[in-house]
């Protein structure tokens, strides 16, 4: 099975998954602004509470730039409230528990981890500009440094 891959100049699949309030959020939300959409295995775990931080620490940056932050994952609401409130994230995370968006942004599907090949949530990070269009998108990211990564590509 091969994951399709999302490319700059692709139009982002459109969206509207709750928050970890339950709240609705849709791509379309965003419309106008630029937003960095990412998508990460689980709340809570080592990698992706760093990746996490990192976003949070490096918002102001990301939003003097005009940049806006959505975290998406398979996790349910409250798991999402628990982590956001544990990690004080300042920014909206997506329940996606049935992976229709991380399929359709071709996160989620086969991966190598520790050498084998196993079928999960692919860590990606995309940048949407402010009409819908991919300009950034990187599959496979690493969870450490990956900020730091984006910063100095998009010159921030």
């Amino acid at each position: 099975m091969t994951t399709r891959r999302l490319a700059p100049g692709d139009t982002a699949p459109a969206f509207t998954l709750p928050d970890a309030d339950g709240n609705p959020v849709s791509l379309a939300d965003y419309a106008g602004r630029k937003v960095v959409v990412y998508f990460y295995p689980a709340a809570s775990t080592p990698g992706c509470t760093k990746q996490a931080c990192d976003f949070r620490d490096n918002l102001a940056e990301l939003s003097g730039a005009g940049i806006d932050v959505v975290g998406i994952s398979p996790d349910k609401p409250a798991k999402l409230a628990k982590f956001r409130d544990e990690q004080e994230l300042t920014f909206p995370l997506l329940s996606d528990p049935d992976k229709t968006v991380l399929t359709e942004w071709g996160a989620f599907g086969e991966k190598t981890m520790y050498g084998k090949t196993v079928t999960g949530v692919i860590r990606s990070t995309f940048l949407v500009d402010a009409d819908g269009t991919i300009e950034v998108a990187q599959y496979n990211v690493r969870a450490t440094g990956h900020v730091a990564k984006l910063r100095r590509d998009l010159a921030i």
